[in-house]
């Protein structure tokens, strides 16, 4: 029994390893091209000013707008408990001022990945487009890669490299450790 229970917890370790790697790699991957609209994934904002890690987000999503990727921008992210705005609205507000016309700024809200995957989801459905480039810190890809499948959506992973996390490798690896528990929860409706 001792050696059944050893064999399985290095199956499971194994496993886990495998899900780390596969999550490195595939933030790794650019698979930007034309596509129906970007959608950029929500992070902290502060008194309605991005934090470092949304700003990072949405300057590469403003810039693969700018190279004429999509015609549409969508923006996610939901309104914490004492927010005044959320964060779709800040970064609405930000890729404005940035230059992407307010006719081509779509906005949906979620607290968590799953909740914004499924707004973008029903508004990218209702307007007719299927295609979506996805951007967001390169250990959310393989998350979002998954959801937007999922949802019925053809995602076109971007990551953000200038994302303050990706600059830091220590945080970077904390991230990659921490997603890799949080995919399974997530692919599993949990999280």
């Amino acid at each position: 029994m001792v050696r059944g229970l050893l064999k399985l917890g290095l199956f499971l370790v194994a496993c886990w390893a495998l899900l780390v790697a596969a999550i490195a790699l595939y933030g790794k991957r650019d698979e930007a091209r034309r596509a129906d609209a970007i959608v950029v994934l929500g992070a902290a904002q502060y008194n309605g000013h991005p934090s470092p890690v949304l700003e990072a987000r949405l300057e590469h999503a403003v810039d693969l707008y700018r190279r004429g990727l999509a015609s549409t921008l969508i923006v996610t992210g939901g309104q914490a408990p004492g927010d005044t705005v959320s964060e779709a609205v800040v970064s609405r507000r930000w890729a404005a001022k940035a230059g992407v016309p307010a006719r081509a700024i779509l906005t949906t809200s979620g607290m968590t990945t799953r909740e914004s995957m499924g707004d973008v989801a029903r508004l990218m459905k209702q307007r007719g487009m299927r295609d979506a480039i996805l951007v967001s810190d390169p250990f959310h890809m393989l998350r979002l890669k998954l959801l937007a499948r999922e949802m019925g959506l053809r995602g076109l992973t971007s990551p953000t490299r200038t994302s303050p996390i990706s600059r830091n490798p220590g945080q970077e690896r904390r991230f990659l450790l921490r997603e890799s528990i949080g995919l399974p929860l997530a692919l599993l409706g949990l999280a």
